[in-house]
Formats: C-alpha cells, sequence, structure tokens
C-alpha cells in the first residue's frame, strides 16, 4: 500500500495515506552535501506511513508509543530517553505543514481553507542510517499535496528540498540524497553539480533500472550510534578548504560515477570494488572515533566471508554484497548471528511515481 484514497459521494477526500520507505546509499555517499554524485534505492523492508483525514481542527496525532508522554515510574521515563531520546514524529508533522504553507503562499499556490488530521506510523529501526525521520516527513507531504490537489504544481524535482527544509527548520543536518530516494522510489543515481544547485535548487536525479542491482543483504543493530554526529568535523574541514577533505569527497562521487556504469553494465566485480572503496574513503576522511566501533564492525564481519560493505547512510546499518553467491550469504548470516547483528536480504521498492508525478519533471 502506497497510497489510499477513499472518497466520499460528495468527492471529498474521507482518508488519504501514504508510505514513504528507508533508503539505502548504495555509493557516493556522504557526496550529495559536497557538489557530489550518488546513487540510492529505496528499502522496502522498512518504511514510514502518514495519515491524513479530513476534520473540524487542524490536529497533529500524537504516536502511542514515539510520542509517549505517560510513563509507569521515573526510570521508565530514563530509560525510554536513553533508547528512544526526546523526540518523536509530532514536530517532524508540523514541521512540514508550515514549509508545505510557506512554500505554497511563496509560490502563489491556493491552498483551500479545510482542516485535517495528521497521524503517523513506522517501522523504520531509529538510528540506523535509514532516513527514517524524513520517511515520516516524505509521506506528509504526499499526503498534504494530495489533500489540497495541487500534486500537479510542485514539481517532482523540488519536493526532496521541501522534505529537507522541514528537517532544517529543525536543526537536523542532511543532505538531499535521502529525501530524494524517498520521493522517487526505487533506484536513482543523482548529481548534485554547485551551478546546477545554485541555478535550479536541486540537483540532477536520472531513475535507474532497479533489475540493475543484485541481490543485497542488510545488517544493522539494535543500538547503534547516533547516525546525525558523523559529519560534524569533515563538514568544517571542507569548509575551511581543507584539501585532503575536497579531494576524497571528489573520489567519493566519482565512484557514484563509476557505480552507474558498473550496474549498467552489470559488472558486479566492479561494484563490490567500488562499495569497499566508498567505505574505505570515508573512514579515512571522518577517522575510527566518529564511525564508532560498532559501525565499523557491522562493516568488517561482512568482509571477513570476503563480502563488499559500506555503511547505508552515517552508520548504524550496512550495506551489503556477496559476490559469491548462497554460500558466502550463509556465512555472514552465521557470523552477524554470532556478533549480535540484525540480517536479512534486502527488497527494493519500485518508483513510486505516478502519472502526474512524471508530467512534472524537468524535460
Amino acid at each position: 500500500m502506497d497510497h489510499q484514497n477513499s472518497e466520499t459521494a460528495s468527492s471529498e477526500p474521507a482518508a488519504i495515506e501514504h508510505r514513504a520507505y528507508a533508503r539505502v546509499g548504495l555509493l557516493g555517499n556522504p557526496s550529495d552535501v559536497y557538489y557530489g554524485r550518488t546513487i540510492s534505492f529505496s528499502l522496502g523492508n522498512f518504511w514510514a506511513s502518514v495519515r491524513l483525514h479530513p476534520s473540524d481542527d487542524l490536529v497533529i496525532q500524537p504516536h502511542p508509543t514515539h510520542d509517549l508522554v505517560v510513563f509507569r515510574s521515573l526510570p521508565h521515563m530514563v530509560n525510554r530517553l536513553d533508547n528512544e531520546g526526546y523526540y518523536g514524529g509530532v514536530r517532524l508533522l508540523m514541521a512540514i505543514c508550515k514549509v508545505f504553507f510557506d512554500y505554497c503562499k511563496e509560490k502563489e499556490i491556493h491552498l483551500d481553507s479545510r482542516n485535517f488530521t495528521l497521524s503517523y506510523d513506522t517501522n523504520i529501526p531509529r538510528q540506523t542510517g535509514l532516513s527514517g525521520s524524513s520517511a515520516i516527513v516524505c509521506a506528509a507531504l504526499s499526503c498534504l499535496i494530495d489533500f489540497y490537489k495541487v500534486r500537479h504544481l510542485i514539481k517532482v524535482e523540488v519536493r526532496p528540498g521541501i522534505v529537507l527544509g522541514a528537517e532544517k527548520q529543525l536543526g537536523i543536518v542532511a543532505g538531499l540524497q535521502d529525501r530524494v530516494a524517498q520521493v522517487y522510489g526505487g533506484l536513482v543515481y543523482m548529481e548534485f553539480d554547485k551551478e546546477h544547485m545554485d541555478t535550479l535548487g536541486h540537483g540532477i536525479y536520472t531513475p535507474m533500472d532497479v533489475c540493475l542491482l543484485p541481490p543485497l543483504y542488510l545488517i544493522y543493530a539494535e543500538n547503534p550510534s547516533d547516525s546525525g554526529k558523523v559529519h560534524s568535523t569533515v563538514r568544517q574541514r571542507w569548509l575551511n578548504g581543507d584539501e585532503f577533505i575536497i579531494s576524497s569527497m571528489k573520489e567519493v562521487a566519482d565512484i557514484a560515477q563509476e557505480g552507474s556504469k558498473a550496474l549498467l553494465e552489470k559488472d558486479y566485480t566492479k561494484l563490490a570494488a567500488l562499495m569497499n572503496s566508498n567505505f574505505d574513503l570515508r573512514r579515512r576522511m571522518f577517522g575510527d572515533d566518529a564511525l564508532g566501533a560498532l559501525n565499523i564492525e557491522m562493516v568488517e564481519v561482512a568482509r571477513r566471508v570476503g563480502a563488499a560493505s559500506k555503511f547505508t547512510g552515517s552508520g548504524g546499518a550496512v550495506v551489503v554484497f556477496c559476490p559469491d553467491g548462497p554460500s558466502q550469504v550463509k556465512l555472514l548470516e552465521d557470523a552477524c548471528l554470532s556478533a549480535g547483528f540484525k540480517f536479512e536480504p534486502i527488497k527494493v521498492i519500485p518508483s513510486l511515481l505516478n502519472e502526474v508525478d512524471l508530467q512534472t519533471l524537468s524535460k
């Protein structure tokens, strides 16, 4: 279920529901924040869903688990804050409502004077670098553009920027890559050339056939590190003109370009080498202390059985390719079990764009 829209006899939408899926950065990350290139895809294993229905007042419904405000005891509350943090999804829904309204006002897109209730659910594991927060925001944006019937007026290319704008309101530091993958769905090659970004405010996004991907696997930890802390020192060094960081980030961006060619040619030996190089470059730039021992071990557990591996995002989960096939996959599964990591085959979601969306794309 990607989208449900129930209509009453008066054609007033009774309920609108959208899903946005977790995201795997396959190659090139984190160069999207540095005018680079990336390849990402939608991960069907996990998703966030947002439901919108008309109501007399505008209501943002707290989630019964993720926005808990009633606790059994003080230790219960403290334990929850240690594991889940202070923030649920309510602030994300409020932020996208504000940014959507501001965008439509700026672009002189008329919005009817109607109210609604927004609620959400998610099964995306927290702090795994799978873009759980942006999935909630992305699904909510889809609900809003359908509720106000403005899908044809808001180009697909600009929607990731609207999603990112909502997160920036909340101080979330991120790039466009994740939001592009979640808006478009499927497998997408992205170029974030500075001139294009400065002129249009978005990159050049090229959907690719998901059938080009070999079987891939996901490793993630139950209690991973915070994916939002990893970029900090590298970003400042890049802004300061650090030659090592600038040249290394260009290498990472080039990996995505080479990866696009490798996928089109189904050269999976090359793909494996590029995945490993991508992580090695990240490790040299960020250092082991920033990446965290647990995150590095998830990569290493795959490499010890001869598989290619790298972060899906900034840490917390790893995408793996086993070039030797089922016997290697079994070795990896057993190794993950011994190490206490979660392991599962990756399901790739095809493109989520409908006919109206495709008509808004730049020619």
